[in-house]
């Protein structure tokens, strides 16, 4: 097990540890009057959240105690209790459902991705926080589409979001410049985008031209920003069709986009089947490939250079200089030319927390304008509030801000009901059955469309 933060790290913050294995927990009083509180101490907020497997990347921990710290000093006679839980995502999610099940056990605020939320509130695990929203004047400074990410078919909204993210494509600048290639790229279809491909496959051997996440073992990876990212760029509402309230089989654009993985990896533009199955890929190709000149295109998010900075789990100081950004085009340039996608995580109360007012205070504290600010700088974040949107300190604290951000206008959310999950995992499977060239689009597109129909208990239509 890994030991706690020392003392001097945190004063006056209590820490509990959760190794990657899930099987222990250590505490560590880090309070200045000592003593224990455990669940259900009015006077101590416990907040669980995701700690990256990598303890070099600190961002998220330093931000989470720096709060901690000014709640406790302005809240007098109050404490916070850190949750870190050390796993791989996938892990954290289902370590975190375990939690809230119990009194016993849930904490008083969690870390919930937008792309699990309802799932949870489906499963009775988190509260609605509408009687305190509608008596906090700054969440109308939250964009429409991020609070709609947090809310659920009831209508209600059980999450307070503290940034979004969007996608694009990341280059590497000095690759293009060698192979002759204009280092202001600007793809308008998908055939540039696996032209500019075959170019530097042809004068640059030895280089990964482009990765579109296309395998199991990335997994949301592969279905968002990989498999997503081309579907939403086919035309409208290409996984769910709302008007309907149904999910959407048989598409034309469907197999396209499988046309486009079956085009990149049968002609081996992109990483070699070994690493696309890979679980580890999308930790690969930031730590690894696109640092050490392997990869010259990733089809990747905002969040990137979270990596690179000094506190990063891969600290690339060249990064500024060495990679561009350009949108991700629509398949055939069709307006509005350009397709992103936004997920993001929020801040919720367990619906078994006991200190569910304490909570709020602190989800409070979290989103002062002040703070917001802090943490999208910090965290490479997209911020969801207005106001931290045109703060000067927000635009200029990151290359590349400016351009995530202005994707937020073209972005999609991914249908926000609780069988998403299910619906994902069939994608991967798609995916990586197209790309390890153990089906075509068209056979692949068929098992997908077989396993939606069970997924969605029948409520699918055609288009």
């Amino acid at each position: 097990m890994r030991p706690t933060a020392p003392r001097t790290t945190v004063p006056r913050t209590r820490v509990l540890l959760l190794t990657a294995a899930l099987t222990a927990l250590t505490a560590s009083t880090l309070t200045a009057c000592g003593g224990g509180s455990g669940s259900g101490d009015k006077n101590t907020v416990r907040i669980a959240f995701h700690k990256e497997t990598d303890n070099k990347v600190t961002f998220r921990d330093d931000y989470i105690k720096f709060v901690a710290k000014q709640f406790e000093k302005e809240n007098k006679g109050k404490k916070v209790e850190l949750v870190p839980i050390q796993a791989p995502q996938q892990d954290y999610y289902t370590k975190i459902q375990q939690m809230m099940r119990s009194p016993k056990t849930a904490p008083d605020l969690v870390y919930e991705d937008t792309f699990l939320i309802n799932s949870d509130i489906k499963s009775g695990y988190l509260r609605p926080l509408d009687d305190y929203l509608a008596k906090w004047d700054d969440w109308n400074q939250f964009e429409p589409a991020a609070k709609r990410a947090a809310s659920a078919a009831d209508g209600k909204t059980y999450g307070v979001p503290d940034g979004t993210d969007t996608r694009g494509l990341w280059f590497n600048k000095k690759l293009f410049a060698k192979a002759g290639l204009p280092t202001d790229w600007k793809p308008k279809t998908w055939d540039d985008v696996l032209d500019t491909a075959r170019t530097l496959k042809k004068k640059l051997p030895g280089v990964i031209p482009l990765n579109v996440f296309a395998g199991k073992g990335a997994g949301e990876a592969t279905a968002m920003q990989g498999f997503e990212m081309l579907l939403y760029g086919t035309g409208k509402d290409p996984l769910y069709d709302p008007g309907a309230k149904k999910w959407v089989k048989g598409s034309k654009g469907f197999k396209d986009s499988l046309g486009f993985l079956d085009t990149l990896y049968g002609e081996k533009l992109g990483p070699d089947p070994d690493q696309v199955v890979d679980p580890n890929v999308s930790t690969d190709v930031v730590t690894q490939l696109l640092p050490e000149g392997k990869l010259a295109i990733a089809l990747d998010g905002s969040w990137l250079s979270q990596n690179w900075i000094k506190t990063g789990g891969r600290p690339w100081p060249e990064w500024k200089d060495t990679m561009g950004l350009t949108p991700m085009p629509t398949q055939h340039g069709a307006a509005p030319g350009e397709v992103s996608m936004s997920g993001g995580w929020t801040w919720a109360i367990p619906q078994k927390s006991r200190n569910a007012d304490l909570a709020w205070k602190m989800i409070r504290t979290m989103q002062t304008k002040e703070n917001a600010v802090e943490w999208c700088v910090r965290g490479s974040q997209v911020a969801v509030r207005q106001d931290v949107a045109k703060e000067p300190r927000y635009l200029k604290s990151m290359p590349g801000i400016k351009f995530f951000t202005e994707r937020v206008q073209n972005t999609h959310y991914r249908p926000a009901l609780p069988v998403y999950p299910q619906v994902s995992t069939a994608l991967t499977e798609a995916t990586e059955a197209v790309a390890t060239g153990d089906a075509s689009p068209r056979e692949a597109a068929k098992t997908y469309d077989e396993a939606l129909a069970g997924i969605a208990d029948g409520a699918v239509v055609s288009k």
